[in-house]
């Protein structure tokens, strides 16, 4: 539980309306979580005391100004940051002294500033050793930010809140509270406040009435997931049967399983229920649901006799998986540029294109604003366009569609966030476990990685244009099936990506090292399918084991679950381009893919249920 402390008094006005904010203050604070609620009043030395109290417990710090009016939903907001980071209340200012940068807090130059500091921090464990060096500083936040302490902002948004200084002010702050409805506020802030296009006008504008729903018949988060999941898979079994009514039925089920798809996320924020492992089961459910879906386009559309399905879907699964690997590590990089900023490179194309993407987020609603958000094709706009082109047309069109939209939207990110992360001048990848998220297993991490060479970017580069090249010219017919010669070269390139695997992954683009080596693995597999004659779902049901395991990789570290059992895990990416080429040169490609699809799937069922056993909450 959350120990808060009032910091402070509001000396100002009359000691009965002190006293009454004050206790109205520590009822709001217990309201929030707060097991404890400590006075401060004129004794600062004792906040040392107290945030290592804390920190020995393992808990959060919540420290409010003792001038503070505020709902206590914003209070519980703040002390229940969902990703576990220290976060602070903050209302928007033009005149502010601190900037939101992509929701972290950032000290500003006077006058330069988008928000303002209302008086409550929630420390995170892991931030409160900050704390303990500048706890004597009468200006503490401020202190706070000069040590280092990059928090997380909570807006006011629907909700009031406001430092005040006299019975006035006391009065006005308190109409303004009371003229609120609370509740109806706090389910309109589980919307996200900046969505997608479609999830904004199509979702969010009835969904908070199915959250409300859920809430009063007590489903948890999950349970609503899980209720997705279930609408999603019968879609895809109605796709697969490929017939009109299916195929309409398939796109409302889509619809509606997209719907409960956010309205899960919508009722962790109401009810302020979170938990590492439900927002792990979120992402991976997401991408579990897309990709069968894929399949059940791809099965619809043989069934009926139209060709080249499976093709698209596989090239689907593909293209989307690495580039949701760059999407998570731009993130980390974008998270990192914020934390630790390094002077850009003045005049540069990536300093500008970073002030335009800047100027276009802040303008919410405006053409451009929506058209940077659809042209990147979020998972509302995929679900979108396959509903509407599967109830319209087929299988194929919708997968002909998704695999269009998505090369376009990969390059136009792509060559962007490389522009940018070149300004930046930061790394990230050498942050974290780097051997761990680049899937290396014993041949790269014992044996390869000993050359100690350096550019990893590059060799990871240089094997995937080697599978994409063998796969182009097995389907363009320049090279003839099984073309053993050629995949065993593909596959020798392949492996040289764990040569510089023990080389500083600090370059500014060294984040797509991860993408780089998930492309050069899965164009393998393809290829591999190629030259083995393997029967297209096989291919397709190794891509999509093999994606779950590297999202799962991926989503335990944005959701800061924990990183779990490594059975399973030893392989690495490695072990798994030997064993598939070593497969397909004896001439048995179909049991080789059929057999890893079983080991990779296996594990990362395995590793999943135990950890839910383990850890694992409802929520």
């Amino acid at each position: 539980m959350t120990l808060a402390v009032l910091s402070g008094s509001a000396n100002a006005l009359d000691p009965t309306d002190a006293n009454r904010l004050e206790d109205e203050l520590v009822t709001a604070l217990h309201a929030a979580g707060a097991a404890d609620v400590e006075r401060l009043g004129d004794d600062p030395g004792r906040l040392r005391e107290l945030s290592r109290r804390a920190h020995d417990a393992g808990e959060r710090l919540l420290i409010c100004a003792g001038d503070l009016v505020a709902h206590a939903g914003l209070l519980r907001i703040l002390a229940t940051e969902p990703g576990g980071r220290s976060t602070a209340l903050v209302v928007a200012d033009p005149a502010g002294d601190l900037r939101d940068d992509r929701g972290k807090l950032l000290p500003a130059a006077p006058g330069a500033g988008t928000v303002r500091y209302l008086g409550a921090v929630c420390l995170a464990p892991a931030d409160l050793p900050t704390l303990d060096k500048v706890a004597d500083r009468p200006d503490l936040f401020a202190a706070l930010l000069e040590a280092g302490l990059v928090p997380v902002a909570t807006p006011v948004r629907l909700l009031k809140a406001e430092r005040v200084r006299t019975t006035a002010e006391l009065t006005r702050a308190r109409a303004e509270l009371a003229a609120v409805d609370e509740d109806r506020a706090l389910l309109r802030l589980a919307v996200k406040e900046k969505d997608d296009f479609f999830t904004t006008y199509a979702v969010s504008s009835w969904s908070p009435i199915v959250t409300r729903a859920a809430a009063r018949l007590g489903l948890s988060p999950s349970a609503v997931t899980w209720l997705s999941v279930l609408l999603a898979v019968v879609s895809a079994l109605a796709f697969w049967q490929a017939s009109r009514p299916a195929m309409i039925a398939g796109g409302i089920l889509l619809y509606l399983g997209f719907v409960l798809d956010c309205v899960d996320g919508q009722l962790a924020r109401y009810t302020r229920t979170f938990g590492a492992f439900g927002g792990w089961l979120d992402t991976m459910a997401d991408r579990a649901k897309e990709y069968a879906v894929y399949a059940g386009l791809a099965a619809g559309a043989e069934r009926v006799g139209l060709p080249y399905a499976w093709p698209l879907a596989v090239t689907a699964i593909l293209l989307q998986t690495v580039r949701h690997m760059t999407d998570t590590w731009y993130g980390a990089l974008h998270d990192e540029a914020a934390a630790r900023p390094r002077p850009q490179a003045a005049g540069g194309v990536g300093a500008r294109l970073s002030a335009a993407s800047n100027r276009v987020q802040g303008e919410t609603g405006s053409a451009a604003y929506w058209l940077k958000r659809i042209v990147v094709f979020p998972i509302g706009e995929r679900w979108a366009l396959i509903a509407v082109l599967a109830m319209i047309f087929n299988g194929r069109v919708a997968l002909a569609a998704v695999v269009a939209w998505g090369l376009l939207a990969f390059a136009y990110t792509g060559a962007l966030r490389s522009l940018r992360s070149l300004s930046m001048r930061v790394g990230v990848l050498n942050t974290v476990d780097t051997a761990r998220h680049r899937d290396d297993g014993p041949l790269v991490r014992y044996l390869l990685g000993r050359a100690g060479l350096p550019a990893p970017l590059a060799f990871a580069v240089l094997g995937a244009a080697a599978a994409l090249a063998l796969v182009v010219s097995l389907l363009t017919g320049w090279l003839d099936a099984p073309a053993k010669p050629a995949l065993a070269i593909a596959a020798l390139l392949v492996l040289a990506a764990g040569l510089p695997a023990r080389a500083r992954h600090d370059g500014p683009l060294d984040w797509l090292v991860p993408a780089a080596l998930r492309a050069g693995e899965y164009l393998l597999v393809v290829a591999a399918g190629l030259s083995g004659s393997v029967p297209p779902p096989v291919v397709y049901l190794l891509l999509f084991t093999l994606a779950l395991r590297h999202y799962d990789l991926t989503a335990r570290m944005e959701k800061g679950a924990p990183a779990g059992r490594a059975v399973g895990a030893p392989i690495g990416w490695d072990g798994r381009v030997v064993l598939l080429t070593a497969f397909a040169l004896a001439g048995a490609a179909t049991a080789g893919e059929a057999f890893l699809a079983v080991v990779t799937g296996g594990s990362f069922l395995y590793n999943a249920i135990a950890d839910w056993r383990a850890g694992g909450r409802t929520t």
